[in-house]
């Protein structure tokens, strides 16, 4: 009885010790919270100041009240802007992760020839958006590109010149450059996927697409939806990459939202339509965000580690 009294008088030394090492926690965060006060609510908040006024970057700034709002949300090509923003959105998606996916789980074996293959796929990784999009637009030049340089006749197209052609010259050129990033995520979460599953299965007599659909693709679960969200809303930023490789052309083609906000703000000096179209940016991404994160269930926040 004393023992038990002894022990039901002791303190709970799991919540004791998590109590203790819960303070320092919280003082960890206190950086990366001032960080992200100082470099994204701060400006954040001035976007949608300026989004109410009338600048055009040099003179003082005049409060227009809902001017700008007005302006941007009564033009036609702030609705081709979006449509073609959630197009490449969409159709990125579409081609980025049964790609990514197929990759990752092909990479994720130990044969030494996928390691070398690994290496030399990855190497897009290494490269800007700009340096990508200054060697894509080389390359497709109808001149002196590889149509001239090879005298191939499908090559001979005006990739960048025709209205239809580069939308899709777009999508490939942003999967050649994204692609090998999520395949690296997904090659990871292969590898954390228990070998034993497989060895049941094999014993089971299930052969390898069997496995890739019951026991693969279940287990990417999370790997899926932290791809996609990296896809989609990384998509909102394709900026550098449109802006270098056609301009937002021919015409508005590839006029995207990002490429518009920019093209108002500093060839057109309206700094408060710019900003308009940054805040709707900010809340296309958080809804996304949001959409994914709920579409992913409660736990998918959770940690899959135990003790985490």
């Amino acid at each position: 009885m004393a023992a038990l009294a002894s022990v039901a008088g002791a303190p709970d030394q799991t919540s004791e010790s998590r109590r203790v090492g819960e303070a320092p926690l919280d003082l960890l965060v206190l950086p990366a919270l001032i960080f992200f006060v100082a470099f994204a609510l701060i400006p954040l908040v001035g976007v949608v100041a300026l989004s109410f006024t009338s600048w055009d970057g040099i003179s003082a700034i005049t409060y227009a009240g809902t001017g700008s709002w007005t302006q941007v949300l009564n033009d036609p090509g702030t609705y081709h802007a979006i449509w073609l923003t959630f197009k490449i959105m969409i159709v990125s998606w579409l081609v980025q992760t049964p790609v990514s996916m197929l990759l990752g789980v092909f990479v994720a074996g130990h044969e030494r020839y996928r390691a070398v293959l690994a290496v030399l796929y990855f190497l897009p990784l290494l490269l800007s958006s700009a340096a990508v999009a200054i060697a894509f637009k080389s390359l497709l030049d109808p001149n002196f590109g590889l149509s001239a340089g090879l005298h191939l006749p499908f090559l001979s197209q005006d990739w960048l010149g025709d209205p239809t052609l580069v939308f899709f010259v777009v999508i490939f050129v942003i999967a050649w450059q994204f692609v090998p990033f999520h395949t690296l995520l997904y090659q990871g979460g292969v590898r954390q996927i228990p070998a034993s599953l497989y060895e049941s299965a094999q014993i089971d007599g299930a052969g390898r697409v069997r496995q890739f659909f019951s026991i693969t693709l279940p287990q990417l679960k999370y790997t899926i939806i932290t791809s996609s969200t990296l896809i989609l809303v990384g998509s909102l930023t394709y900026f550098d990459l449109i802006f270098v490789l056609t301009g937002g052309g021919p015409g508005n083609a590839t006029r995207i939202l990002a490429l518009d906000m920019y093209l108002r703000g500093f060839k057109a000096n309206q700094m408060g339509a710019a900003s308009v179209i940054a805040v709707i940016l900010v809340f296309v991404g958080l809804a996304l965000a949001l959409g994914i994160q709920r579409i992913g269930g409660r736990d998918r926040a959770a940690s899959q580690l135990e003790g985490l």
